[in-house]
């Protein structure tokens, strides 16, 4: 793909028209050749008149669903095979999409704007950033530069796969970047700066910052479950050996408390390879949704 190519740009909005107001006419400016879509989340500003006079592609939600969904409908919407997805909050920059492009031309499935220190909105917002980067690292099994960036490009063929299991809220960059690994899809990162939004963020830090983590652990047991299940088993089964050599060799017995932890060892990495079971129907089910699409596209 060269930058004269065709490609989609989904934009989720909510009550965002103070940034919109300028960005809408600096992309059109730049990448004629893009279809730019708005999904409207049920602004109650004028965020329709802009798309307007912008002469953009606007997707209107009678009521506010989330960013998620509106990145899904979005998705549904876009007319070509390249979707760069960003915000409509004036934080992202124009002229950080053509690198983006770029790198998905080498050879990746999706590339995300990893933002520096600079760019979080606070250190609490840092803070959890990066213990959400380290935290996913570990269960992938890659680095991940940056979990949460709202910006990035992917091939919407791939996305597509997973758009059943983004969420509805704000939580959708997690669930794509960790479903896209566990995939064995090809994900890359390239730096971006980002500049300070207009308007009030609608992220609360503690209700959609524990949103997040469950948010890994739910893809981690859906994409790689004995990464979760196979510790805990080992961890029960080793302290109920551990207790009942203690009760043998202080008391000469087997006690109950041992066989509860070793029972529960059995019963979690059971648990584990029944999820490995359902992994692989998921991914079944994956791969006759891509082929039906692609089915459909030719």
């Amino acid at each position: 793909m060269t930058i004269e190519t065709p490609f989609t740009i989904v934009i989720p909005a909510k009550n965002e028209s103070r940034g919109l107001v300028g960005l809408l006419p600096a992309l059109t400016g730049a990448y004629p050749q893009a279809e730019v879509i708005v999904v409207n989340d049920g602004s109650t500003d004028d965020t329709s008149a802009i798309c307007g006079q912008a002469g953009v592609k606007e997707i209107s939600h009678p009521y506010s669903k989330g960013n998620g969904a509106s990145i899904k409908s979005g998705a549904r919407a876009a007319s070509h095979d390249v979707i760069l997805f960003m915000d409509g909050d004036g934080q992202h920059q124009v002229k950080d999409i053509a690198p983006l492009l770029d790198k998905l031309n080498s050879g990746f499935d999706m590339v995300v704007g990893a933002r520096n220190t600079a760019g979080q909105a606070s250190k609490k917002r840092l803070v959890a950033n990066t213990l959400y980067n380290k935290l996913a690292t570990l269960m992938v099994g890659h680095k991940i530069e940056d979990l949460t960036s709202g910006m990035r490009v992917v091939k919407k063929a791939r996305f597509l796969e997973f758009l059943d299991l983004l969420p509805n809220g704000f939580s959708y960059p997690t669930t794509s970047t960790m479903a896209f690994f566990r995939a064995g899809y090809s994900v890359g990162y390239h730096p971006i700066e980002v500049l300070q939004r207009e308007g009030k963020s609608h992220i609360n830090l503690k209700k959609d910052g524990l949103r997040f983590l469950l948010i890994i652990f739910k893809i981690a047991t859906l994409y790689s479950p004995l990464k979760l299940f196979f510790p805990l088993a080992v961890a029960f089964s080793s302290l109920g050996i551990g207790y009942y050599l203690f009760t043998f060799f202080t008391m000469g017995r087997f006690t109950n408390m041992s066989a509860l932890l070793i029972t529960t060892s059995v019963i979690v990495f059971l648990m584990g390879l029944l999820s490995e079971q359902i992994t692989t129907l998921v991914y079944s089910s994956s791969d006759n949704r891509i082929q039906s699409y692609k089915e459909k596209r030719d």
